[in-house]
């Protein structure tokens, strides 16, 4: 059976795509969780394009073992050269190049002939095989090219000494019969194909990346281009899940396996999800609240008695186990261990008993702990070391809409006491906030949610704010008090962004 590579570029084209910066400590910690999915090559980021991008790469390249760390890079001699410093220390370093090839591309972008395309892609390929064995090609736009002008191409930057050949449906313009057919073409009109792979990336414009991707896999293609969640350009990437799924429960369609931990799916989506502050929809297709929700009492009926009635995926395939574990205020860390372990987390030592006062805590508030709220708790405890730690704030409402904020933070070991009034009992307490740590950062986005279920469910608060340098950071708060977890979002974008600039600084 062939295998598929799996490609995650979540990293890059995903994170490219938000708005927002993620820091090293994100970008490292999204890594280690897609080691553990299983997939194949990461794409850690475009060096070229900034400082912080070079130092993510970098580090990336250094720490993360086991599988091919990629750095993407345009046609472009500096590009590539950057590239490779940042790749210098990875394990297995792939330069991913490359140039666009449709003729609105052509025209409009680049300027130039398609014989200086050919010239340009065929140069940035040898120039990168001088520093890596491991160089990909993009074509980018190829859905939109000449098919002969395609497989001239392609042809030409593997004899140029590509490995794999990546053929985009950058815009998401193709259907899947006309996607698979392009995948064939090149497949049956490249004479020297067999010596390289052949990788789809495909674009969810018309909502049909997923559906694409899988006519490429089956047209012969063996790399998976996508991302977790499917977050990306527009619309968004290939949902990786989605396609793993797909071909996982209809294995005997494709005629090809890869080596990824389904298992891994649940929590490296929540895991992104969290980080990047861009919320899975409830209907979302494997990883959505909904995905084994069965609300119909005809279907409930059905799955009682026989799951395979109305399930195609049972939950624990992809990570969301059936526990019959109840956790209340009185259980141990033997318990908390067991259902974390039952989650994908594996802690131990300090850790854990860092965790479970944490848990205690929300215990404590709660009758029963679920695993959403372990997924929380987890999120929760995973981020960046706070150099603000919220002591205590108090609310006082004058009418319906003024309020004032009286907020205790510590900074530095330094303890601090502000006021401050606003149009509501959030703004006040941003308000007061800003004015203990010298903030002008724009709130661009604030978004609050119950994200567990009982009546003394967890909430989740998301903020976003957009640094002086037009930079988007993200804070995420969790709590049983709304307006507690306001503050912690808030707080928490503050630390994120005190640590992005000392990264650039830095580097």
């Amino acid at each position: 059976m062939r295998k598929l590579y799996v490609f995650d570029t979540t990293l890059r084209d995903g994170e490219q795509s938000l708005g927002i910066t993620l820091n090293v400590k994100e970008k490292l910690e999204i890594s280690h969780q897609l080691v553990r999915l299983g997939v194949d090559i990461i794409e850690a980021g475009f060096p070229a394009s900034s400082p912080g991008d070079m130092e993510s790469v970098k580090t990336i390249a250094k720490e993360v073992k086991g599988v091919i760390i990629c750095g993407l890079t345009r046609a472009a001699v500096q590009d590539i050269d950057l590239c490779a410093e940042a790749l210098h220390n990875a394990e297995y370093p792939r330069i991913h190049t490359g140039i666009g090839v449709s003729p609105v591309h052509m025209e409009k972008k680049l300027k130039l002939t398609p014989d200086q395309v050919v010239e340009q892609a065929v140069a940035a390929v040898k120039y990168a095989k001088k520093y890596v064995s491991d160089v990909e090609f993009y074509a980018e736009d190829a859905f939109r090219s000449s098919p002969t002008f395609l497989a001239r191409v392609i042809e030409n930057v593997i004899s140029a000494g590509a490995t794999v050949v990546n053929i985009p449906d950058t815009v998401g313009y193709a259907n899947p019969w006309e996607y698979g057919e392009l995948i064939n073409y090149v497949i049956n009109n490249v004479k020297n194909i067999d010596r390289a792979i052949v990788s789809v990336h495909c674009h969810n414009d018309l909502g049909m990346a997923t559906a694409n991707s899988l006519a490429g896999i089956k047209a012969g293609a063996s790399q998976l281009e996508g991302t977790i969640n499917g977050i990306g350009e527009r619309a968004g990437n290939t949902s990786l899940e989605e396609v793993i799924m797909s071909i996982y429960t209809r294995r005997d369609g494709y005629g090809v396996e890869s080596k990824i931990n389904t298992r891994e799916i649940s929590a490296t989506s929540r895991l992104v999800s969290r980080i990047t502050g861009v919320t899975v929809p409830d209907h979302k297709a494997i990883v959505g609240a909904n995905a084994f929700n069965h609300a119909s009492g005809i279907h409930q009926d059905g799955v009682l008695k026989d799951r395979k009635t109305y399930e195609i995926i049972q939950p624990e395939t992809i990570g969301v186990p059936q526990n019959i574990i109840s956790l209340t205020a009185r259980s141990g860390r033997h318990a908390l261990q067991h259902c974390l372990m039952e989650l994908g987390y594996t802690i131990e030592g300090a850790q854990l008993d860092d965790v479970y006062q944490r848990f205690l805590q929300l215990a404590d508030q709660k009758k029963e702990v679920f695993d959403q709220d372990l997924y929380v708790l987890m999120g929760d405890s995973g981020g960046i070391e706070s150099s603000i730690v919220l002591q205590s704030m108090s609310i006082a409402t004058n009418g319906v809409e003024m309020a004032t904020a009286t907020v205790i933070l510590e900074i530095a070991g330094k303890t601090i006491t502000d006021a401050a009034c606003g149009n509501g009992p959030v703004n006040a307490l941003f308000n007061t906030i800003d004015r203990i740590t010298g903030n002008t950062a724009i709130l661009e986005d604030y978004t609050l949610k119950s994200v567990t279920r009982s009546s003394e469910a967890l909430g989740e608060a998301t903020v976003k704010l957009r640094n002086n340098d037009g930079r988007l950071v993200v804070g995420k708060g969790f709590s049983t008090d709304i307006i507690e977890a306001s503050a912690k979002a808030y707080i928490n974008a503050l630390d994120k962004r005190n640590l992005h600039t000392e990264l650039v600084t830095e580097s």
